[in-house]
This record gives C-alpha cells, sequence and structure tokens, in this order.
C-alpha cells in the first residue's frame, strides 16, 4: 500500500479552504506524536498554527507547509468532486493534491520511516504548519516566526513544500523567492462632456505615456540567483459607464517582482519620478508583499541535488521563479532554505491533480534528505 497517498487522500478528504484547517494539522500530529515529537499550537483570528518537534540538539530541520486550500470554483465542472479524492490513470485528482497535501502527506510518511530506521538519530526534526498561506498569510506563519524568536530558536535547513516541479518531479527546486511589490494610482483629471474637451482634463489621456514608460523601464538585470525586475499592470478602471462623458479620474492597479538588485525603495522612488515626470496630478499606495530572499547555493542546496538525483536520477534547475512563498517569514529565523515538492502544472486550477508516482518518490527525496542532513 503506497502510505503517502492514503495520507493525501485523507487530508483532501478536509475541505480546508482558507483560513480552515479542519483537523488536518491534528490528523499529523496524531501520526507523529508515537514518534516522540511533541505540539505547540497558535490559534489567530481563526487561523491554526503548528510547531511539532522531536529531539532538543542541533542540526534542526524543518520541513515547512500549509493545511490551506483555495476555493475550488464551480464542483460541477470538475471530473470529480474537489473534496473526493479520486485516482484516474496515475494521478490523485482533489483539490490541495499539489498545492501541498500530497507534500504534507510525503513529510510524514519521510519521517516516520526516517525514525523507524534511526530512533536515535542526532539533531532535531520539527514540523511548521499553517492555514493562512493561501490568503493574506497575516495570521498564519509568521506568528509561528514570531513565537520562535520568544524561544530563541534558530532553524539550521528548512524545506517547504510548496510545488516546484515544471515537467518532471525533481527538476526544479527553489532557493529563494523575487519580492513583490503592489501599487494602486489614482490620477486625478477634470469630468466633463466629449464634445468640448477643452472644458475638461482626460487624465487617462494624461498618463498612457507614463504607463508607457513604466512598462518599457529596465529596472535592474537580475543577478546569478534571480530574472530581471518585472513591472505589470493588472488593472485598470476609470469612467463613468457612458461613452459621453470625460471621466474625472482613473485607477490603475500595478505589481512589481524584484530581484535583489533593487530595493523597494528605489522602486518607489524611480516610478514616482516618472509619474511626476509627466506633471500628473496623482495619489499612489504602495503595499508590500514581500521582500526577495536567497539561501546561498551550500549545504542544503547540495544535499537538495543529491537527494533528487538518488531517487529520481536527474540534477535539478536551482530557481527563484514564480510567485511569493512564506519562505520570506521564515528566513528571517532559518540559515538555510529551499523549496521542494510535485508539479505546479495544476495548482489553483480545477481538476488539480498530483502524478501517484511521484508520491513515495518524493517521501524518499525528503527521507534522503534528512539523512544527509543529520548524518553528514
Amino acid at each position: 500500500m503506497n502510505s503517502t497517498l492514503e495520507l493525501a487522500k485523507e487530508l483532501i478528504q478536509r475541505a480546508s479552504v482558507t483560513p480552515d484547517d479542519l483537523g488536518c494539522q491534528a490528523l499529523i500530529f496524531e501520526r507523529l506524536k508515537s514518534f516522540g515529537f511533541t505540539h505547540h499550537s497558535i490559534v489567530s483570528n481563526g487561523v491554526t498554527n503548528s510547531w511539532l518537534r522531536r529531539g532538543h540538539d542541533a542540526p534542526l530541520v524543518v520541513f515547512a507547509g500549509h493545511t490551506d486550500v483555495v476555493p475550488t470554483g464551480p464542483e460541477d465542472k470538475w471530473l470529480s468532486p474537489p473534496f473526493e479524492p479520486t485516482v484516474i490513470n496515475d494521478l490523485l485528482y482533489g483539490r490541495g493534491a499539489s498545492d501541498m497535501k500530497s507534500s504534507l502527506a510525503a513529510f510524514v510518511t519521510a519521517i516516520e520511516t526516517f525514525i523507524a530506521e534511526h530512533p536515535n538519530h542526532p539533531g532535531s526534526i520539527a514540523l511548521l504548519l499553517t492555514s493562512d498561506e493561501e490568503g493574506p498569510a497575516t495570521d498564519g506563519t509568521i506568528k509561528v516566526v514570531e513565537w520562535l524568536k520568544t524561544q530563541q530558536t534558530t532553524i539550521d535547513y528548512c524545506v517547504i513544500g510548496e510545488p516546484t516541479a515544471v515537467t518532471q518531479l525533481g527538476d526544479t527546486i527553489k532557493n529563494g523567492r523575487r519580492g513583490s511589490l503592489s501599487g494602486k494610482l489614482t490620477v486625478i483629471g477634470k469630468q466633463g462632456h466629449v464634445a468640448y474637451p477643452h472644458l475638461a482634463d482626460n487624465p487617462i489621456h494624461r498618463c498612457a505615456a507614463a504607463l508607457a514608460e513604466l512598462a518599457a523601464t529596465t529596472w535592474d538585470k537580475g543577478n546569478e540567483y534571480f530574472p530581471e525586475t518585472t513591472f505589470q499592470i493588472s488593472n485598470i478602471q476609470g469612467g463613468t459607464g457612458a461613452s459621453n462623458v470625460i471621466p474625472g479620474e482613473v485607477h490603475i492597479w500595478f505589481n512589481l517582482r524584484f530581484s535583489t538588485e533593487s530595493s523597494d525603495a528605489s522602486i518607489k522612488e524611480r516610478t514616482e519620478a516618472i509619474l511626476k515626470k509627466y506633471q500628473l496630478n496623482f495619489v499612489l499606495d504602495w503595499q508590500l508583499g514581500a521582500k526577495p530572499f536567497i539561501t546561498q547555493k551550500g549545504k542544503l542546496v547540495d544535499c537538495a541535488k543529491e537527494a533528487i538525483h538518488e531517487v529520481v536520477g536527474i540534477y535539478p534547475e536551482v530557481s527563484t521563479t514564480g510567485g511569493t512563498s512564506d519562505g520570506r517569514f521564515i528566513i528571517d529565523v532559518c540559515k538555510e532554505l529551499v523549496e521542494i515538492g510535485p508539479s505546479n502544472a495544476t495548482i489553483h486550477q480545477r481538476n488539480e491533480s498530483v502524478r501517484v508516482s511521484d508520491l513515495e518518490n518524493l517521501s524518499k527525496i525528503y527521507q534522503s534528505l534528512l539523512t544527509k542532513l543529520l548524518f553528514s
């Protein structure tokens, strides 16, 4: 029997849409408490967080992940009910199958097998779990990190189970993530009749050149670890809905995913300089979603590469692409961090799925990592 598959199914059956955990973390602790794990729970504004630990010595290896999932959308559009895990042609279907309940199941079975083989292993093993990763992330992992700081706990190695594979398990791992900076720009003009433009001031016309320059700007060239910073407009809203009215203001939402070659401060300064260059009357509100972080290629990345090669026969690409992750919080108390998980091809989509054949291999990769990190 594929024990990782069976546990993944149990987790998928729990409709733990953010911020609900619905007992996922309790189920994991039930599996691990007989292996000597203690449980510390942090509940904040309806979010469930858990810190499970075995041992007191260094090095401390942590597996981190989230039990919450995104909403399913129309359930009748799925091949099978999203919270009834179903296997069809070597694919396990269900919401959270790849993001990230299969990784959680693989964490558990890897730990169980490792401890059965090495009951007196050196160092310590822990799990950091949250039900607020897919949501605002204000009451999730960040709360655990705050508590770890009060305990003066430093993580030596952290493995996050985010789905990182592109075409096959093990082809890509993440050793960092780009920063995320969002802006809401309001350009103010004067409303009027389209037949009398000289009596009005069209803010859409006024800001067009500035937006074009922002979109064409080279913010940086990236570096060894990061691609260049990118700027994208996500929404534009303006006008009354009538075709004969010049709008009085226009609202533009945009986002930059930025490398360590730029800072949120430098991006803000350059953006506002461009807007002022075009003499716009504007209000700009910023929201920093995450600062970029990086784990230099060292022991953890090397061990991850070797573990993946041993299990699936390939060496992974080490990347920082994609969205944000809770690594942005964990890095504050962690020396080295990587993300290793199943395919991300169907995450947040209808018919989310993961290859059944990948589940045991993912567990073996995590188990191999434990061996390498704790015994070398």
